[in-house]
C-alpha cells in the first residue's frame, strides 16, 4: 500500500484481498475519472472493463480524458455499490452499506491493434457475447473513440455491510433501526421500433444479470 492509497477514514473498512477489489470492478461498468486540465481537477463518467490488472477506459477521442492523458495528467478512477441504506438511532451513526475502489495512475492512450482489441473487451465485458453479433467498427468509428489503458498497481477499496452501529446510550430510543437494502436488476429486453421482423432475441440477453 502506497501513501496515495492508503486509507485515513475507517481504516478498518479497507480491503486489500485484489480478488474482492476485481469482483468490485467485474460488478460495474461505469466509472468516474478525474483528471486536471487548465489547473482545475474534473470528473467525468464514463464506461469501462477489467482485463486482468487493468482497467480499460472507453469514451470520444475528442473527450477531455483523452486529452488530459495526451497531456500527461495523473488520473484517478472511482467505483462505487452502493448495497443499502444503514438506518441508525442517530443521524450520526447513519451510514450505507457500499463497495468502493479508487485507483490512482497514469494512464495510456491505446493505438492500433491495441486500441481495437480493447474496445472488443470493453464490449464483451459490459455484454458478453455481443461482439461476436457485430459488424466489425470502421475505421472511421475508431478514430473518434478514445481507449485508455490504467494499471491496477495503485489501487485501494473500502466495503461496509451490515447492520447500524448504534451508541449504547441509544439502543433504548424508541426509534427503527436498520436496513433499506438496494439491488440493481436487469429489466427483459425491448426490441427497437423499427427492427427487422422475425429477429429473437439473443439468448445472452435474454439471460443477461448484472
Amino acid at each position: 500500500m502506497s501513501d496515495k492509497t492508503r486509507i485515513r477514514r475507517l481504516p478498518e473498512r479497507g480491503v486489500e484481498d485484489l480478488e474482492v477489489v476485481y469482483a468490485i470492478l467485474d460488478e460495474g461498468f461505469v466509472c468516474h475519472a478525474a483528471y486536471l486540465t487548465e489547473g482545475r481537477p474534473v470528473v467525468v463518467p464514463t464506461l469501462y472493463a477489467r482485463d486482468g490488472h487493468r482497467l480499460i477506459l472507453h469514451g470520444s477521442n475528442a473527450m477531455g480524458l483523452a486529452r488530459a492523458v495526451r497531456s500527461g495528467s495523473p488520473l484517478s478512477v472511482a467505483v462505487t455499490h452502493v448495497d443499502g441504506l444503514v438506518v441508525a438511532r442517530s443521524a450520526f451513526n447513519s451510514s450505507a452499506n457500499y463497495r468502493s475502489v479508487v485507483v490512482h495512475g497514469q494512464g495510456r492512450l491505446l493505438e492500433g491493434d491495441e486500441k481495437a482489441a480493447g474496445l472488443d473487451i470493453v464490449i464483451d465485458k459490459v455484454l458478453p457475447g455481443r461482439r461476436a453479433d457485430l459488424r466489425p467498427s470502421t475505421e472511421k468509428e475508431i478514430a473518434q473513440t478514445s481507449v485508455i489503458e490504467l494499471s491496477l498497481d495503485e489501487v485501494s477499496a473500502k466495503v461496509r455491510s451490515g447492520g447500524p452501529g448504534d451508541d449504547p446510550e441509544d439502543m433504548e430510543l424508541e426509534v427503527w433501526a436498520g436496513v433499506v437494502p438496494f439491488r440493481l436488476e436487469a429489466g427483459d429486453p425491448v426490441p427497437a421500433d423499427d427492427l427487422l421482423p422475425g429477429l429473437d432475441t439473443p439468448d445472452y440477453l435474454e439471460r443477461y444479470r448484472r
